[in-house]
């Protein structure tokens, strides 16, 4: 169980969808078996709605994870932006962001670019606040320290903000990858025909259920891959973490 939690999760599911199938009217609740019959069958289809949604969310992250964390060390180091931002992302924080979509359709068209910066939005309020309290949280003394042995205002950068934020950053993209994905699934219903939100859409208004549970499987794998992909990376970034839990 602990060696393969991902199969031993996947079992549950499996059991629990099994049972939900006898239960319920199989018209529309296909078994797990003409699921995965019927992904195999259409894989390089829903593969490339997957591509598509896959391409959307890495840009975002990309380009969130550069500017999130700017302004978040922007914030904690400098006490007057501090005074002028926080106050601005606590105000626009708490606003759905799907509450957008229309106004970034209308500016930057109904392509990839106005669904990249929806996700984008989301995915900035969390980074940028995380790593704005993650900075604050150093002790002083190691500013200090690094201080007395001459480095510079990079050196500090590199070998004791960078270092010290990397996990809550990894922690922030975690929680908000799966709001993004949901957000992501509604706005590519809107003048796309790549996406697997769009996929999943589609297939329900065919009334092709088979199809569409093998959308909902293929996005489910997907949030999985995301937050397998963070695991990895976060233990071969942050492998000072990694040793100070096996430590405890």
């Amino acid at each position: 169980m602990r060696k393969y939690p991902f199969l031993y999760s996947c079992l549950i599911i499996l059991v629990v969808w099994t049972l939900a199938n006898l239960w319920i009217d199989q018209s529309f609740m296909p078994s797990p078996y003409q699921t995965l019959i019927y992904l195999m069958s259409h894989l390089g289809l829903i593969a490339l709605h997957l591509m598509a949604s896959l391409y959307r969310i890495f840009i975002a992250i990309i380009i969130t994870a550069v500017l999130g964390s700017a302004v978040g060390m922007l914030t904690a180091r400098s006490k007057s932006v501090d005074a002028w931002l926080s106050p601005l992302l606590y105000t626009l924080y708490p606003i759905p962001k799907i509450a957008f979509l229309p106004l970034l359709m209308l500016f930057l068209g109904l392509g990839d670019v106005s669904k990249i910066a929806l996700v984008s939005l989301i995915l900035f309020f969390q980074i940028a606040l995380s790593i704005r309290d993650s900075v604050k949280a150093i002790h002083p003394s190691y500013f200090l320290a690094i201080k007395s042995l001459g480095a510079s205002k990079w050196q500090a950068y590199q070998h004791v903000i960078i270092p010290a934020v990397l996990p809550g950053l990894f922690t922030s993209l975690r929680i908000s990858v799966g709001t993004s994905i949901s957000v992501l699934f509604f706005a590519e219903n809107f003048a796309t025909q790549y996406g697997i939100g769009y996929y999943i859409m589609d297939s329900w208004l065919r009334l092709d259920y088979t199809g569409m549970f093998s959308g909902i499987v293929a996005i489910s794998f997907m949030g999985a891959a995301l937050f397998g992909l963070l695991d990895f990376l976060e233990a071969r970034i942050c492998k000072w973490r990694q040793s100070n839990t096996q430590i405890i």
